[in-house]
């Protein structure tokens, strides 16, 4: 008896110590997707874009996404390049929420508020390919248990990029709770610099953005709960212009929020376009969510990039399309609480040309 207690001991234990550590000895791989000219390059560390190349209107290729050179360097990594974000993107102020009589605290990972899930979210774990074919799509799963990060419930999350056509790009978030209602807000944080990811800064690169109001933000970038219109603002993109056209207007650069356009009753709806006029590259973005944070990558502070490539303030432009910042804590904006039952979708589509 003994004999079996002790052995039914030990499988209890190598059960519990697997539950809670063997997907982290899942291998670390990188996945090309590639059609023609077009190319993308991801992980499933964190489901993390490594690269995407691209041509120029004569032709000539560029990867122009930022990035590292070394895995290694992604689990180290402050920035988020290319990572896939979750459980909840963006901030969560004071780090705590309330969700049916339920206060839940979370990591304070950013002066005193959750950023970007947590000290250790989605962007930071290994996922689990289920699927992949070069030249259709990649199909990334993780599963989140709960309490992870301070999160309440067992949430199961899927990630797929796929190629449209030629030149898009889409990817496809979704995410399904077990057991306990939750919020989730994911978002992709590719930095881009349509030049190619090595040609210095953003700023004289074109951009329209289809959102006629912000949410501002106080100088922790916490939401105050307003909604107010861009309109007489340096955060005005409803015509095109440069990104650095009316920066002096904004303190420290571009990290904010846009209340999209036209959403209502719409499958997707055109998020924003981006041109770079050497390289003739145009990026046009569309999506299902309500927002978009517009992020000139104004904390980058001379990091050590693709091919010892040194990355400087505003070398990239980020659009994340997302529900808005601190939601849960803000009953005016969309609700992110997703219900057992329930899937959350979102969906983004990305499409390249050059002219």
């Amino acid at each position: 008896m003994a004999k079996n207690s002790f052995f039914y001991f030990f499988a209890f234990f190598t059960l519990f110590l697997c539950k809670n550590s063997c997907r982290a000895t899942e291998e670390i791989k990188v996945y090309e997707l590639k059609k023609g000219d077009f190319s993308v390059k991801i992980t499933n560390y964190g489901a993390t874009v490594l690269s995407v190349i691209l041509p120029d209107k004569n032709g000539k290729l560029d990867d122009v996404v930022l990035g590292y050179d070394s895995i290694d360097d992604y689990k180290n990594d402050t920035t988020y390049f290319g990572g896939l974000i979750g459980r909840v993107a963006n901030r969560i102020g004071g780090a705590k929420f309330e969700l049916n009589g339920v206060e839940y605290k979370l990591p304070a990972n950013d002066h005193g508020n959750t950023l970007h899930g947590g000290s250790k979210g989605f962007s930071s774990v290994i996922w689990t390919v289920e699927d992949f074919e070069e030249d259709s799509h990649l199909t990334l799963t993780y599963n989140s248990f709960d309490g992870e990060q301070g999160f309440p419930g067992n949430l199961s999350v899927e990630v797929t990029y796929m190629f449209i056509e030629t030149n898009k790009l889409a990817l496809i978030m979704q995410a399904k709770p077990h057991n306990k209602a939750t919020p989730v807000n994911l978002a992709s944080h590719s930095y881009w610099n349509l030049g190619g990811h090595n040609s210095g800064d953003i700023l004289s690169q074109t951009i329209q953005i289809f959102g006629s109001k912000i949410t501002p933000v106080d100088d922790k970038l916490i939401p105050n709960g307003e909604i107010t219109p861009v309109k007489g603002t340096g955060f005005d993109f409803l015509q095109p212009r440069t990104v650095g056209s009316k920066l002096s207007e904004i303190p420290g650069g571009y990290d904010i929020n846009y209340v999209l356009d036209n959403t209502e009753g719409k499958h997707l709806q055109r998020v924003a376009i981006v041109q770079e006029s050497k390289s003739g590259r145009k990026m046009e973005l569309w999506t299902n969510k309500p927002g978009v944070q517009f992020y000139t990558s104004n904390m980058l502070d001379n990091v050590k990039g693709k091919g010892g490539f040194v990355y400087s303030k505003y070398a990239a432009l980020c659009l994340e399309t997302q529900g808005f910042p601190d939601s849960v804590n803000h009953p005016n904006f969309p609700s992110q609480i997703v219900n057992p039952g329930e899937t959350y979708k979102h969906i983004m589509v990305y499409r390249f040309t050059a002219s």
